[in-house]
């Protein structure tokens, strides 16, 4: 696997292993080489490397929220009229804190900030966003619930 302007080349191999730690990383390296068409040792060495490149970031599992009572996904729409790197220290300090928060991005456009958010009910959520304004001052905040989630997934195409 080399390396171009900090971007890893992935090979086919390196994509087929990604392709199958994706499917269900508590698999054997037994398993994935034979899958894969490779052995053993060489299927380990290239999963170290992109580990070490950073191209694996973490192993996880994906638990089902209603087994944990985070059932109700809100999608958190956030307009700011502060801009100021401290405001945003501020913010991305609440936002860390916050275990709700599953994920937060920047956006280009009249919206600044979407949060995705997991909670018990609507309660919870007015909670967390009670939280939320008390920790840093924001505009304009939009919550749209979930009404049914049609796809969900962490898996990226390897091709």
């Amino acid at each position: 696997m080399a390396r171009t302007d900090d971007k890893p080349e992935l090979d086919a191999l390196d994509r087929r292993i990604l392709g199958e730690l994706q499917a269900d990383a508590a698999q054997s390296l037994d398993d994935i080489a034979k899958k894969v068409g490779s052995s053993k040792t060489p299927v380990w060495n290239r999963i170290r490397k992109m580990r070490e490149a950073g191209v694996i970031r973490q192993n996880t599992v994906i638990v089902d929220p209603r087994a944990l009572d985070r059932g109700t996904c809100f999608f958190v729409l956030i307009r700011t009229s502060e801009h100021e790197a401290d405001w945003q220290r501020r913010f991305l300090a609440a936002l860390l804190k916050r275990p709700e928060v599953l994920e937060a991005h920047r956006l280009a456009g009249e919206i600044d900030y979407i949060l995705k958010v997991r909670v018990s009910d609507a309660a919870a959520y007015d909670t967390f966003y009670q939280a939320l304004i008390a920790d840093v001052r924001i505009f304009n905040v939009t919550a749209l619930l979930s009404m049914e989630e049609i796809k969900a997934t962490t898996v990226l195409p390897v091709e």
